[in-house]
């Protein structure tokens, strides 16, 4: 018998294998047993539990939505309350309000002294001080609803509120009020992410950083109070762009930053900078869109020219929660996003014509992963 019939008789063995094996767990009669047997029972437990997990996730999350609604992580900060009060402030009946402080303390979001009263935990704290965070949460109603139907979704029948949420994406012109909306938004969840961008990419090398989609300025104020030097410039929308002079302004850095208004779908993008950043923007468009905006930023560079690259992106060949759950569902429910994997983003870059020469690893890849490219000399 030759290696491959021997070799493949193996490759053989151990797929029929699995399958016994997939199938002899999946049976209720090895269910009770494992259940029962003392070396197997924790392991049926936890993995129990986690099943468990996921089918009450969503009350979890409105338990938390809850909480954010009532404002009352910002109550707890203050001082701890005791039920009576809680319940005066939100105008929840008392048994209701005794059903959702259990629940928060079972997710370890507040818990309760011995005096009666309710504080917050470490999680619970975090609300508040995360920031953002609470913002993105009162947010979620909309993703929530565009989720309803799960089945629908996925089939892509479902005609989403996020896409009418985000019209910027479309390319098309946005009122005041969804400008304001879409800026504040970005705006106060934007600082972790320029906390781990600034962490792991190094500016310290480049003069003049473009902001392309830099909405009211976020990024560009922390990359400016770190590096007193550099010149700074923001590209965005006429409605959006103008936002980012009050923060320029509040931040010490007006005298070296310049805004230029546009659209990077329908404008060239503006020459005369030696880097260009995106943050949280690539991961809002389609593969077509993105091809387009890489080709235009190297264009603009000169030779040696830098592209950073920030946002929250897939696990690739190791999906993990953050990216190829949440954030990969956010983008599929605007309809022209789509989350991406580093392989996939360092394809895009070379295929306009950037060499990509660093990955960094992200302190967070909950929050942001990054990619630092150059135009070819």
């Amino acid at each position: 018998m030759s290696d491959v019939s021997h070799n493949e008789r193996l490759r053989s063995s151990g797929r029929s294998l699995k399958g016994w094996s997939t199938r002899l767990i999946a049976s209720r009669g090895f269910q009770r047993w494992a259940a029962e047997f003392p070396l197997t029972r924790k392991l049926v437990r936890r993995e129990g539990e986690a099943l468990f997990d996921l089918l009450a996730g969503f009350c979890h999350s409105q338990v938390l939505m809850a909480l954010v609604q009532f404002e009352i992580p910002q109550m707890l900060l203050q001082r701890p309350l005791t039920a009576a009060e809680l319940t005066s402030r939100c105008g929840v009946p008392s048994e209701r309000m005794d059903i959702l402080l259990r629940a928060a303390i079972a997710l370890r979001l507040i818990k309760k002294k011995r005096n009666g009263r309710y504080a917050l935990n470490r999680a619970g704290a975090a609300l508040v001080g995360v920031p953002g965070l609470m913002a993105m949460i009162k947010h979620h109603d909309i993703l929530y609803r565009d989720l309803a139907d799960p089945a629908a979704f996925f089939r892509g029948e479902t005609k989403t509120e996020l896409a009418d949420f985000w019209p910027y994406v479309f390319g098309g012109e946005i009122n005041k009020e969804v400008a304001e909306t879409y800026s504040g938004l970005m705006a106060e969840s934007q600082e972790l992410v320029a906390e781990d961008t600034l962490r792991v990419l190094d500016f310290s090398k480049v003069k003049t950083v473009l902001d392309v989609g830099g909405g009211s300025g976020a990024f560009l104020e922390k990359l400016g109070q770190s590096y007193p030097r550099l010149s700074l410039v923001v590209f965005d929308l006429p409605d959006v762009a103008p936002t980012a002079q009050p923060r320029f302004v509040r931040a010490g850095i007006a005298e070296r930053t310049k805004i230029v208004c546009g659209s990077f779908i329908r404008d060239p993008i503006p020459v005369g900078a030696d880097a260009i950043s995106l943050i949280r923007v690539l991961y809002d468009h389609s593969d077509e869109t993105v091809s387009a905006l890489l080709a235009k930023c190297y264009a603009a560079l000169p030779e040696g020219g830098r592209l950073y690259i920030s946002e929250p992106m897939l696990g690739g060949d190791r999906p993990e929660r953050a990216g190829d759950v949440y954030f990969a569902l956010y983008t599929l429910a605007m309809q022209t996003g789509k989350t991406r994997s580093i392989k996939e983003i360092t394809t895009l870059c070379e295929g306009a014509g950037f060499e990509v020469v660093a990955t960094p690893r992200s302190p967070r890849p909950f929050v942001t992963r990054c990619l630092e490219a150059r135009k070819k000399i």
